[in-house]
């Protein structure tokens, strides 16, 4: 049998959860990646930390009740809950707004490319 990761139910994740979870810059990353709310597989997450931290952030995201992991073979697959979207409109609305926000600000500042 294929194994299974947790999902906790919504009504019991707080909003101090959330909060945390969303507290840390690598996560904020991971959000910002799915903020465009596709289904992504690890490979998209381009973090500059090890497996093993990639692993942690994930996991703290999904027990937050913020990502939902599909597996597929060896390959794990993840996006956004929207029903955690729904639970915490205002927040999780918030943040992917700013996370947006910032990518642009740091696009607009990167030096242009030599011709």
């Amino acid at each position: 049998m294929p194994r299974q990761l947790h999902h906790p139910d919504l009504k019991d994740t707080t909003l101090a959860q959330v909060l945390s979870a969303l507290g840390d810059p690598v996560r904020l990353r991971i959000i910002a990646v799915l903020a465009d709310r596709g289904e992504h597989p690890r490979e998209d997450f381009d973090l500059g930390v090890g497996p093993s931290t990639v692993s942690h952030h994930m996991k703290t995201l999904r027990e937050a009740g913020l990502t939902y992991h599909r597996l597929e073979g060896t390959r794990c697959f993840v996006s956004l809950r929207e029903d955690a979207l729904q639970r915490f409109p205002a927040v999780v609305g918030s943040v992917l707004q700013a996370v947006e926000a910032a990518e642009e600000a740091e696009e607009a500042e990167a030096p242009a490319p030599a011709s």
